[in-house]
């Protein structure tokens, strides 16, 4: 699972070191655009609905915590 939201998040923005980054929202590395696109790919790709109250900035500051928001999600 957390080799295919690299692959996603690569794909949208391949000039981010995705494997390394803990301040991906809160570092303004990720705009909002970016997180919109983002959250489609991850809702198509693995069947989940990320909701408005999950679109906070520690879960997308880091691959490590996008991929346990997605585990978390994907249990529901």
């Amino acid at each position: 699972m957390r080799e295919r939201i690299l692959e996603i998040l690569q794909d949208q923005r391949p000039d981010i070191d995705f494997e390394n980054e803990t301040e991906l929202v809160s570092g303004g590395l990720l705009e909002s655009f970016d997180i919109v696109s983002i959250v489609s790919e991850l809702d198509d790709e693995f069947d989940i609905e990320i909701t408005p109250k999950e679109l906070k900035a520690e879960n997308f500051d880091s691959l490590d915590a996008l991929t346990k928001l997605i585990e978390s999600l994907s249990e529901e």
